[in-house]
């Protein structure tokens, strides 16, 4: 059989609920109407019973030879104007003096009386001529409290039960109606739910949150569900782990996070985001989001930083076979000159020539690599040289520059320090001073301090290391921003300084491995 849905079921538990609480409250409705009406009853003939008794009437009549004459004719009047069944007037004997069958006058009362000869009051429920009836018997007393005789006025139950069946169909037609207004309440709840769960059942629907919590853990990339107001209302294992987060931030507004500014002002904006880089403390991310109707939007995030790194270190090595390009293009210029000098027979000029290009060039090696004894470091310093002096730029490393191997990786340092020099020189073809990047890199017993300053026209706010912050026209501003991660991920600083141009200074403090 095929399963019910989940509104199905809850309409119709919700029926029987409404209907069991309906007809519950419909037999308490008739049990308390029907006390009430006895309640009713036995208030009524008791109080008419006391009013007859004491009419001057009935006492004087009780007392002649012939009391029926005056008495009976008094009954039916009273009876006639009430809802009273009967009155029945009797001697102390329980000789009848009155009675609506006129047949039952002169013959013994059938009830209970003792309780009236001794001047109380007799209450109950019992079957005489007319049938079962609630009744009173109260006595009549003489001038000085002797009773005279006795005065029983009863209802019959059937008359009773007329009344009560009144009553009842009050209480039926409340609570149809009652039952109407709660089924239909009940249809158009049940109406809502099954388009909220489009109509799946319930098994249907613990085996979707099954899948959904599953996939939610199980996939690799970072999962975001942001409503309209910002705030976050599912954040998967993926998530929290590349954006930092120790706890649990479903139900958190996005911006109290402490994400970058950028990555917040990209999520919440209106319109979609495509494989949009952003930077964290400690990640680089890829960044896609769409929205989901007025529900709000699907963030998706994918771990970038390995790639990132790659890509730098590609870009490095880029850089190197282009400055081992141009030192081939210019080594085949200075060849060609030497030997057209040696043509030309002006050999020493031709000697002179060679060893001039020759101990420069040696000069800035043996430079470079007596101060720099990190390898990586060594060779991005003589690529970058042979770039810069390709661009135009003079490069300079300083005398107090010395470091050797590090504890650090050396793909933050490139990093780090290729980043700052491409950005120097291109500060540095927009100054008006001569194009020139003084670059120290040194090695204490505690840190690592790189230093890079340019003769550009400087800087002067630290929004430079936010992603997306660039001089150039074009540029996404990564470069920078870069650097700002790299160096908070390895617990260092940064400081921007001023001199003729930009001056950064980088301090990483060295890690002291076991063993």
């Amino acid at each position: 059989m095929r399963e019910w849905s989940l509104a199905r079921q809850l309409l119709v538990l919700q029926i029987v609920i409404v209907g069991v609480i309906v007809g519950g409250g419909s037999i308490l409705a008739y049990l308390d109407a029907a006390r009430n009406t006895e309640d009713a009853a036995r208030r009524e003939v008791v109080s008419v019973a006391q009013a007859v008794a004491a009419a001057p009437t009935v006492v004087s009549a009780v007392v002649t030879p012939t009391p029926t004459d005056i008495l009976q004719p008094y009954t039916e009047r009273i009876r006639a104007v009430t809802d009273i069944d009967f009155i029945t007037i009797m001697n102390r004997d329980g000789i009848r003096f009155t009675h609506p069958n006129p047949a039952e006058i002169g013959k013994h009362f059938i009830g209970h009386t003792e309780a009236a000869l001794a001047g109380g009051i007799v209450s109950e429920t019992f079957t005489g001529t007319l049938g079962p009836s609630v009744r009173a018997v109260v006595p009549v007393f003489s001038s000085d409290h002797r009773v005279l005789a006795m005065v029983a006025v009863g209802i019959t139950v059937t008359a009773i039960s007329e009344e009560l069946n009144g009553r009842v169909y009050a209480v039926i037609t409340v609570g149809a109606v009652a039952l109407l207004i709660g089924m239909a309440g009940t249809y158009f709840v049940s109406a809502r739910l099954r388009r909220q769960t489009r109509g799946m059942g319930p098994a249907r629907l613990r085996r979707m949150i099954d899948y959904h919590e599953s996939i939610l853990h199980a996939v690799h990339e970072g999962l975001l569900l942001i409503d309209r107001t910002g705030r976050v209302t599912l954040c998967n294992d993926a998530a929290r782990d590349l954006l930092g987060f120790a706890t649990d931030v479903d139900g958190q507004m996005l911006r109290s996070l402490g994400l970058p500014e950028s990555f917040v002002d990209s999520v919440l904006s209106e319109g979609p985001v495509r494989d949009e880089i952003h930077l964290t403390d400690r990640r680089v991310l890829v960044v896609n989001k769409s929205s989901v109707g007025h529900q709000g939007s699907v963030v998706t995030l994918r771990d970038h930083t390995d790639l990132q790194a790659l890509t730098g270190e590609l870009d490095s090595v880029k850089g190197f076979a282009e400055s081992l390009r141009s030192q081939a293009h210019e080594a085949a210029n200075r060849l060609h000159t030497i030997v057209s000098l040696i043509e030309l027979d002006r050999t020493e000029d031709a000697v002179r020539f060679a060893t001039e290009e020759l101990e420069l060039a040696q000069r800035l090696t043996d430079q470079v690599v007596d101060a720099v004894g990190e390898p990586v470091l060594a060779a991005l310093l003589l690529g970058k040289a042979a770039e810069a002096s390709e661009r135009g730029v003079e490069l300079v490393i300083t005398p107090e520059s010395h470091i050797d191997e590090t504890a650090l990786p050396g793909r933050d340092l490139v990093t780090i320090l290729g980043n700052l020099i491409d950005n120097a020189m291109d500060a540095a073809l927009e100054g008006a001073q001569p194009p020139k990047v003084l670059v120290t890199v040194r090695k204490t017993a505690d840190e690592v301090l790189l230093r890079v300053a340019d003769t550009g026209h400087g800087l002067d706010t630290m929004a430079a290391f936010e992603r997306g912050w660039s001089t150039k026209d074009g540029s996404r501003g990564l470069g920078l921003a870069l650097v700002g991660q790299t160096v908070r991920r390895n617990r260092g600083t940064i400081e921007l300084g001023h001199d003729v141009g930009a001056v950064f200074t980088v301090h990483l403090p060295l890690v002291t491995t076991p063993g």
